[in-house]
């Protein structure tokens, strides 16, 4: 039985207006925290005496957990409440956030970033399952407004706000913040939602989720060190992308032959759906790819400060805020898939424009191009969320929503893995290419027409032109990446022909 329901019963109408600030509370703070901790990461590693890779490992903890205990929210939550669940997770996630705050090594911090990851995973799907169930289906593009505006701006704002708490105060604050946060949606929930009824003829498939989990914490761990391994040239890379094939290929099989499976197979059987994690899969490679691509080139090639990077980026959160308040009172109106593609349509515009970036590229430009995408953004998420649980059955839409949750996290991951990997190659390879055509038998390289600074016959002067070189290297490779996002948005355009348009 629904909320909707429990109130249709009851006669009483729910508290829309508590509940979903309890819950988008809930949302934003696990949202922020996915990105917040990436700009604090040099302060904690001086703080820790960490090595680089080392202190990599307090993202790499938080991804592998929070992708692990994702696809467990729909069963937990059938078989002892979604309340209770949604409960538990606040409260823990809370509490590991104090934690991590306090840490005083990085095993300590390392730990407690697990266990936030933990009790985090299941905060997203849960609060996009309870909005469904809180609003009628008419009002169900208005609700995924609400629940996309927390889920996107959440990750544009965070580095802002980690560089100013970082900056400003300490690396601590960045985990410390979400006390006040977690503990009012923690008040709101417990007292406005309503709990579900307990499936208890659910059993839990504790094999099933064995091997989902070993498959999914293999190909995180292989995406996250991949690159600093030289990927296919180590001998750990091969064995996690082997045990990631083999996990996943026994998941599936056993999924496919269980009588009471991990996850539900009736999920796949919905063509929205599917087509929906088709497209949540791209947008998680487009969105955090960009993000994580953005502040180096903004720090390391144009020289802004942590604090302006983070300034910059955020009137992209604005543009997304706009879009979802204009497609909130679109839906219902027009088509969903008209929706998507004016949405896929200004992102492909605004990855153009950046493909033709310079290092000279003025803020204005940075600020209305991230607009745009941010823009486009609002226009996809919302809209593709109505639209893949449209003609899905309510008593799948928790377990639906995990799902959903776990391939954009799945994509954000391989999308930052491959434009990271990327971005390194081709920076190579383009030092080489410019480097052949800078020898002394050019005129214009003659010492007499260089300025003295860039004199290669002087050691000085040799390694300031060494510099200009890597970062013209450097510039063409986020450019090449760039392009490459914006590909990949447009070959996902056709899938709309497909889906189906949303019911009523």
């Amino acid at each position: 039985m629904s909320t909707v329901a429990v109130e249709a019963t009851s006669g009483h109408e729910l508290p829309r207006g508590p509940i979903t600030i309890s819950i988008m509370l809930a949302t934003v703070m696990q949202a922020i925290d996915t990105t917040i901790a990436n700009v604090a990461l040099p302060s904690m590693q001086g703080g820790m005496s960490a090595t680089q890779d080392q202190i990599s490992w307090v993202l790499t903890s938080y991804i592998v957990a929070a992708a692990i205990m994702t696809p467990p929210t729909g069963v937990l939550a059938a078989r002892i409440g979604r309340k209770k669940v949604f409960l538990s997770s606040v409260a823990g996630f809370t509490i590991a956030s104090m934690l991590c705050g306090a840490s005083t090594s990085l095993t300590e911090i390392v730990i407690f970033r697990l266990l936030q990851g933990v009790f985090g995973a299941g905060l997203v799907p849960l609060s996009q399952a309870v909005l469904l169930d809180t609003y009628p289906r008419q009002k169900h593009g208005r609700a995924m407004a609400i629940w996309g505006l927390g889920v996107m701006v959440g990750p544009i704002l965070g580095p802002s706000l980690g560089g100013y708490l970082t900056e400003y105060y300490n690396w601590r604050w960045v985990f410390y913040i979400n006390l006040p946060v977690g503990t009012i949606a923690f008040l709101g929930i417990l007292t406005y939602v309503q709990e579900t009824p307990r499936i208890s003829g659910r059993s839990f498939d504790y094999f099933g989720f064995m091997l989902l989990s070993l498959a999914i914490g293999a190909l995180q761990l292989m995406l996250d060190r991949g690159q600093s391994l030289d990927w296919f040239s180590s001998s750990e890379i091969i064995m996690e992308a082997t045990a990631t094939g083999l996990f996943l290929y026994m998941f599936l099989v056993h999924m496919l032959t269980s009588q009471n499976p991990f996850i539900e197979p009736k999920l796949f059987l919905d063509r929205n759906f599917v087509i929906g994690l088709v497209f949540i899969f791209i947008i998680g490679i487009t969105l955090f790819a960009t993000l994580a691509l953005l502040p180096p080139f903004m720090q390391h090639l144009m020289g802004f400060p942590v604090v302006t990077t983070g300034f910059v980026l955020a009137p992209r959160g604005m543009g997304t805020m706009v879009a979802m308040m204009l497609v909130g009172r679109l839906i219902g109106r027009i088509d969903t898939r008209k929706l998507i593609f004016f949405g896929l349509s200004l992102m492909v515009i605004s990855l153009f424009i950046m493909g033709r970036f310079t290092t000279e590229v003025s803020i204005p430009v940075l600020v209305w191009t991230g607009m745009l995408q941010g823009l486009g953004f609002g226009f996809v998420f919302v809209p593709l969320s109505t639209s893949t649980f449209a003609t899905l059955s309510p008593s799948l839409r928790t377990e639906g929503t995990a799902m959903y949750s776990l391939i954009r996290n799945i994509g954000s991951s391989i999308g930052i893995s491959i434009v990271i990997t990327l971005l390194a190659r081709s920076s190579q390879v383009n030092h080489a290419s410019l480097a052949e055509i800078i020898h002394p038998f050019r005129l214009p390289l003659t010492p007499s027409d260089l300025p003295q600074l860039l004199d290669w016959t002087t050691t000085t002067g040799m390694v300031a032109l060494n510099g200009l070189v890597t970062k013209q290297a450097a510039t063409i490779a986020y450019l090449n990446d760039f392009k490459l996002i914006m590909w990949i948005t447009i070959f996902s355009m056709p899938l709309l022909l497909i889906m189906r348009k949303k019911h009523a």
